[in-house]
């Protein structure tokens, strides 16, 4: 697994969203942010969030798709709960993933950062599958760019957001990171 100068990860599902931009210029990419994500709310079967990254929501499939209308959003990867990963926009992009945000007294988190959407919510686990390729794809990420922070969305945007939410397993995701980074040394 590995992710080429253009930005993109080779064993990545690649879905095209037109919710990006061009990063401004000079900027490093040093932060890496996690979310968690389903739509429908705590629905895992259906591709909601696909078709919010790729302005396609029916706002009459679900009485909570009709809140999402207009929204113009996407994010860097998405993991699914078996461990699929897809990938909407290419790394060297802005995907549009943290909003409002501030990491470090740095505004606009978006110009700096890659997002990682986990699917899940704030009211079960994250799966063994999605923490297998989260720390694969995390790795790979920071060969590829010089990531010096790695933050949840409630991080950045505090009262605001609340994800990657309270079953997300810090310690367990950081201490495996941390292990492997000892082991390629």
């Amino acid at each position: 697994m590995y992710i080429d100068a253009d930005g993109w990860l080779d064993t990545a599902y690649f879905i095209s969203s037109p919710n990006y931009d061009d990063r401004p210029n000079g900027v490093d990419i040093n932060l890496l942010v996690i979310h968690n994500i389903s739509l429908p709310p705590d629905d895992f079967t259906s591709n909601g969030v696909i078709d919010l990254f790729t302005n396609q929501i029916d706002p009459q499939a679900h009485p909570y798709y009709q809140t999402l209308v207009g929204l113009k959003v996407s994010s860097h990867f998405f993991i699914r709960r078996m461990g699929t990963v897809l990938q909407f926009v290419s790394c060297n992009k802005r995907a549009w993933h943290a909003g409002i945000s501030c990491w470090q007294e740095k505004e606009c988190c978006n110009d700096f950062s890659i997002g990682i959407e986990l699917e899940g919510s704030d009211t079960i686990a994250f799966t063994d599958s999605q923490y297998t390729q989260l720390i694969a794809l995390t790795q790979c990420i920071c060969q590829r760019y010089p990531i010096q922070d790695i933050v949840g969305h409630c991080h950045i945007a505090p009262g605001r957001k609340t994800d990657p939410g309270p079953y997300f397993e810090w310690q367990r995701y950081l201490s495996v990171l941390k292990s492997n980074n000892k082991e390629s040394k």
